[in-house]
């Protein structure tokens, strides 16, 4: 049986506290899921903890807890891993300490999601308090494996839950969206991400001699102005244009009279709705084979993929969404397809996701931080939300 933790579950700050606590670095549990899964059976939600692995990574902890046994099914989703902490002399306070300083609650973590986590989690067990007999089930997706490799959390989750006949209705998704203050971006999609590793070959050779050698950084040089000549798209409705970045170009000489035998770039595309990684993969082949013609010899090699570009069409729920932020913070937040990728991605295959969540300013760095105010603010989002949704379900 499950202890009742120490502190009121209803208190974002408090459970935030506690979860920045837990040394969550990925893939390690670090106690934080345990930590949820004391608070969610303490009130009632029926709490799993699967385990999933494959050859070549880590085995990760999830969870899966769910109360209600009816329809509509509303998702809270969110991940309890975190990056490493880096230079830990860099670090002004502990941070695995969760101190409160300022106005803000401070530690890996806090933005990059264990406050927004906390605090939605907070505000489910409030709604439910209030409203004991609400019609409808809440449950909670939540990974240890959203800051790693990707493989062993929500996309197995999400299968493993539907196996056992498991079906959500909308999902909300807590990753840091507000750039700046809590009024000012939802998400409703993500652009697809896709990397390619581009080899030129060369023939190596002294730089004396030129004509017994064949240098491939000049076949490199063409290739990439290739890639960027052309726009690739000029975006969509909600999306941005697609965008190729390099971001290396090697070729391996420390020599300064030795022509390099070959030259290595990696380049990445953030890309939109308008690609598919086959579509887009075929298209950087099409224009590579026009700029090498017969001349510059190369590989193009493409990295597996499951960053796919996705949109949850704007509608009743995204409007809900909205109409909550607006409510608690007298503005009308911006809808948004920018930013990396999450694990929305793969959610949106089982049912229609937003992400919010709070102001992400300092996620990923030293001396990460929360303002305690944005906690309380999407703790009372979060349950205007349910309450909302639940109310328009009972009137259907």
């Amino acid at each position: 049986m499950s202890q009742t933790p120490p502190f009121d579950p209803t208190d974002p700050v408090a459970l935030a506290q506690a979860l920045i606590r837990c040394p969550s670095v990925t893939p390690d549990e670090g106690g934080a899921l345990a930590l949820l899964e004391s608070v969610l059976a303490a009130e009632g939600y029926a709490v799993h903890r699967p385990v999933f692995g494959e050859p070549g990574t880590a085995d990760v902890e999830n969870l899966y807890a769910r109360i209600g046994m009816e329809s509509p099914v509303f998702v809270i989703a969110g991940h309890t891993d975190v990056v490493p902490i880096g230079d830990a002399a860099a670090w002004t306070r502990d941070p695995f300490s969760g101190e409160i300083a300022d106005g803000a609650l401070h530690g890996r973590g806090a933005c990059d999601m264990k406050g927004g986590l906390a605090a939605m989690i907070a505000a489910a067990l409030r709604y439910r308090r209030d409203n004991p007999d609400a019609k409808g089930s809440i449950a909670f997706l939540i990974t240890g494996d959203e800051e790693g490799p990707a493989v062993n959390g929500t996309v197995k989750l999400l299968d493993w839950a539907h196996r056992r006949g498991e079906r959500f209705d909308h999902c909300l998704l807590g990753e840091p969206t507000n750039p700046a203050a809590m009024s000012d971006m939802i998400k409703i999609g993500r652009r697809g991400s896709l990397t390619g590793k581009l080899t030129v070959n060369g023939r190596q050779g002294h730089v004396g001699y030129p004509h017994l050698a064949d240098n491939p950084i000049r076949g490199m040089v063409r290739l990439l102005a290739a890639l960027d000549a052309a726009p690739l798209d000029a975006g969509t409705e909600h999306f941005d244009p697609s965008n190729l970045e390099v971001t290396t170009l090697d070729v391996g000489n420390p020599a300064t009279n030795v022509v390099p035998a070959q030259a290595k770039a990696v380049f990445n595309i953030r890309f939109n709705d308008v690609w598919t990684p086959q579509t887009l993969a075929a298209e950087i082949e099409r224009r590579l084979r026009e700029a090498a013609g017969n001349t510059v010899r190369y590989e193009i090699a493409f990295q597996p993929t499951n960053a796919v570009a996705f949109l949850t069409q704007p509608g009743p729920f995204v409007a809900m969404v909205g109409d909550a932020v607006e409510a608690q913070t007298g503005r009308r937040p911006a809808l948004s397809t920018t930013g990396g990728t999450s694990d929305a991605r793969f959610i949106k295959s089982y049912c229609p996701v937003v992400e919010y969540g709070p102001v992400g300013k300092t996620m990923h760095q030293v001396n990460e931080e929360v303002a305690l105010a944005d906690l309380v603010a999407l703790e009372a989002i979060t349950h205007r939300l349910l309450t909302t949704y639940f109310a328009a379900t009972a009137q259907a």
